[in-house]
């Protein structure tokens, strides 16, 4: 649409200014186009970061515990990979559905920016090999650094020959991971700290937080390296949520990015074989 003056158009020749048309010819005379500002991202109140942050670590906590009474039930490990994805990721969805109607639009998905372009399916791989290169530098840093550092893939390999294990663990990581992680750490938190913080100091607090989900009290100190390495993927995608003023490239990089690793651990293959 033409917002200019009658007779103004974008410049064919340097779409960044405008030019005249007489009717009959271009004229001579051009001017810039002022920069149409960008709108903020629509933020949610600190209490939406914080009561996301809870409904997704105390479930993480529990969910432990849940799986540890289950245990001598001696189920498949498939149902234990199911019981865990609902205890883990059922109360974020619902805080998300809560926290939209207690302090947004009543709008869940416009509230997070939840929505899709067909761009997309092209800023999604881009954002994963930014995330690819966060990890690699910052992997190089802790292992120059000597940080102690164990993945949280080991009790995948260690199991990937478990019969029925291998579909339910893919679905999890490479479909239901990125889907709530996003909507809770990019969506829900992201936008909440936002509303207090500067961009960079919002999305640098949730890709620690995201980092930090990730920590497993078996690990111990061991935890420290890997932190730091999804810390750094966190910020990137946390970077392209900002930027993107939606969660659909964030997603899409998070899968193939869970993905690649299920392949590669999965495989059987590692750095020392």
């Amino acid at each position: 649409m033409n917002t200019q003056p009658p007779g103004w158009y974008p410049d064919p020749w340097q779409p960044t200014d405008v030019r005249y048309w007489d009717g009959a010819q271009w004229t001579s005379s051009a001017a810039r186009v002022a920069p149409v500002p960008r709108a903020p991202l629509p933020t949610l109140p600190i209490q939406v970061a914080w009561g996301a942050l809870a409904s997704m670590a105390v479930p993480l906590v529990a969910s432990r515990f849940v799986l540890r009474a289950l245990a001598e039930l001696r189920w498949p490990i498939a149902v234990y990979v199911i019981v865990l994805a609902v205890v883990a990721y059922g109360p974020p969805l619902v805080f998300w559905r809560y926290a939209s109607n207690r302090w947004g639009s009543g709008s869940a998905r416009d509230d997070i920016g939840l929505s899709i372009s067909a761009v997309d399916a092209g800023w999604g791989p881009v954002t994963w090999l930014a995330c690819l290169g966060a990890q690699i530098v910052v992997g190089i840093l802790v292992i120059s650094l000597k940080v102690p550092f164990q993945n949280n893939t080991d009790q995948i390999r260690a199991a990937r020959d478990e019969p029925g294990y291998v579909i339910p663990i893919l679905i999890v990581a490479v479909v239901a991971a990125p889907i709530v992680e996003e909507i809770v750490f990019r969506g829900l938190i992201l936008r909440g700290l936002l509303s207090r913080l500067a961009p960079v100091f919002a999305i640098t607090t949730q890709a620690l937080l995201f980092g930090a989900a990730h920590v497993d009290p078996a690990r111990g100190v061991r935890n420290l390296g890997l932190v730091l390495v999804l810390s750094a993927v966190g910020g990137v995608l946390g970077g392209a949520a900002y930027l993107f003023r939606r969660l659909a490239p964030s997603m899409l990089a998070h899968a193939i990015l869970n993905g690649v690793a299920m392949a590669i651990v999965l495989s059987g293959w590692s750095p020392d074989s």
